[in-house]
């Protein structure tokens, strides 16, 4: 049965994916809200020719009356919600135009599906946890603590989300991602370590770590961390439910840095450096996730596993590197 499907943030490094697994996933309609102040356009260049993208409008979620009415005119049958603020200095920085986002943002939103009769997935984060004293795998029911404006309007998000499906019955859910790294991922700023330090060394310029080098990250590969938005969102068994996705797998900045440099083709003389922190106050030490639940609720699975991922995002990255593409660089 065809269903009409609203990606906020769809030209955004995970949106694009998402968009792509929906376009796969026929016979999905699809269509795009994003303000462009972090997605690119060039990001859903591969579907201009694709009929079943059937709109990609520029607009931000703030624009309570826009949403509003976009939502009225498509009537989706879902609205998977990924635009956000995303960088957790940013939101330090200037925590307004976070909050006006990530919460009235989300809220506007909620509204929107409430009278349209869409159900709606909300895409938060593993950085809403508590990670003061971590022992192994981070489950759903880990206590949370948000150390960055960013993380606390994650929460609050969540919070409205869930009480939509209390107070009023909505189908809703919110998906917990923990870091999700490859092709079409930035490598500026926050949250790209990854593309950051497989860039860098194809430049040949050194690794900078911020602060010991011993945090922990579990990387996810973007294709899994599309294909769980997709099962959740077309799965009649999530609603009410806080699931994660996770590899299950921490390594260390440390390591993963040592693995970029020994892992590349040609030794290009990177070097490895450790710099001052630039928010340690708001640092996660350690982010290792559990999401058997995702598991028994989904039948989902990573499949991508660190050297396959990493091999793939580099294949990218050289590409544009050797094209001097500067858009995601």
């Amino acid at each position: 049965m065809k269903k009409n499907v609203l990606i906020t943030g769809g030209a955004g490094f995970i949106g694009r994916w998402v968009v792509k697994a929906f376009l796969d996933d026929t016979p999905h309609r699809v269509y795009v809200l994003d303000d462009f102040s972090n997605g690119l356009r060039e990001n859903l260049a591969e579907f201009a020719n694709e009929p079943r993208l059937a709109e990609v409008k520029k607009g931000s979620i703030r624009q309570r009356k826009m949403v509003g009415g976009l939502v009225a005119k498509i009537k989706p049958d879902i609205c998977l919600h990924l635009a956000a603020q995303i960088v957790v200095q940013d939101s330090i920085d200037d925590p307004v135009r976070t909050f006006e986002s990530d919460v009235d943002g989300t809220f506007y939103l909620l509204e929107a599906c409430r009278a349209a009769g869409t159900k709606f997935v909300f895409m938060s984060t593993c950085m809403v946890y508590d990670l003061s004293k971590p022992e192994g795998a981070i489950d759903e029911t880990h206590p949370v603590l948000p150390r960055s404006p960013y993380a606390g309007a994650k929460l609050a998000g969540e919070n409205m989300t869930i009480s939509y499906y209390h107070a009023y019955g909505m189908p809703t859910a919110v998906l917990r991602p923990f870091n999700t790294y490859g092709p079409h991922q930035k490598a500026t700023g926050e949250g790209g370590v990854v593309s950051i330090f497989l860039t860098r060394q194809i430049r040949g310029e050194d690794l900078l770590i911020y602060g010991t080098g011993h945090q922990t990250r579990d990387l996810l590969y973007v294709e899994d961390c599309a294909d769980f938005l997709l099962r959740a969102s077309t799965s009649g068994k999530v609603w009410g439910r806080t699931l994660n996705a996770a590899t299950g797998s921490d390594i260390t900045i440390n390591k993963l840095a040592r693995t970029v440099v020994d892992s590349a083709p040609d030794k290009t003389g990177s070097k490895i450096r450790r710099i001052k922190h630039i928010h340690p106050q708001s640092e996660i030490m350690k982010l290792c996730g559990d999401s058997s639940a995702a598991q028994k609720v989904l039948g989902w699975r990573p499949r991508v596993d660190i050297e396959d991922g990493l091999g793939r995002t580099r294949k990218w990255l050289e590409k544009l590197i050797a094209e001097k593409n500067s858009k995601w660089l």
